[in-house]
């Protein structure tokens, strides 16, 4: 399975380059700054791409294959490093995922665990939703036994402003399934996430 442009699309709107341009341009003299001096002059279109590498997500093909020898354990991709765009503040927030899963009759190319956080991540996004939203995708087009996803991640909004926390890391957990209802699993999946201690 392919997740197309138009899938994208619907996660995450089509963009206009230019009207961004545009519009960072009057949000940045609006706010005092002079665009006249040459270092400046190519600041409004750098800031829109910028974002638009931010907000949007890239297709990829989601590779799953028989899990013909009846794998039953945890299957995890730890320290899967993501970046996102808080949607109070839009205001870059980064971390790491940690995503497993407990395969039933399907396993998932390893690399697109990296590529789900990643779809999902590209976008205005709290982090809460984020961990459900992983969690609730790898449910629906594997069927596994259990899902597990831990994020760690630092705010810009809470380190350059406000509160001024630098270094606080947020963590969030979503856990279905085996790996939240069966102890033993769920404790499995917490420690190789690195967190069994904690």
């Amino acid at each position: 399975m392919t997740i197309t442009a138009k899938e994208v699309t619907r996660l995450r709107p089509g963009r206009n380059l230019g009207a961004a341009t545009a519009a960072a341009a009057a949000f940045l003299e609006a706010l005092g700054v002079d665009l006249s001096p040459e270092s400046l002059h190519e600041t409004p279109a750098r800031m829109a791409r910028a974002y638009a590498d931010l907000l949007t997500a890239r297709e990829f093909k989601l590779t799953t294959f028989d899990n013909d020898e009846g794998y039953d354990e945890l299957v995890m991709a730890r320290d899967i490093p993501f970046r996102s765009v808080c949607e109070h503040h839009l205001l870059p927030f980064t971390g790491v995922a940690h995503v497993g899963y407990l395969p039933a009759s399907r396993i998932l190319g390893l690399s697109k665990l990296a590529r789900v956080v990643e779809m999902f991540a590209h976008g205005a996004q709290v982090q809460e939703r984020l961990t459900k939203q992983i969690a609730d995708w790898l449910t629906k087009e594997l069927q596994p036994n259990g899902v597990g996803v831990v994020i760690e991640a630092e705010h810009l909004c809470m380190t350059l402003r406000g509160v001024q926390a630098v270094g606080a890391r947020t963590i969030t957990s979503t856990m279905l399934g085996a790996l939240r209802d069966d102890a033993r699993s769920r404790s499995e999946f917490l420690a190789a996430a690195g967190l069994g201690g904690r």
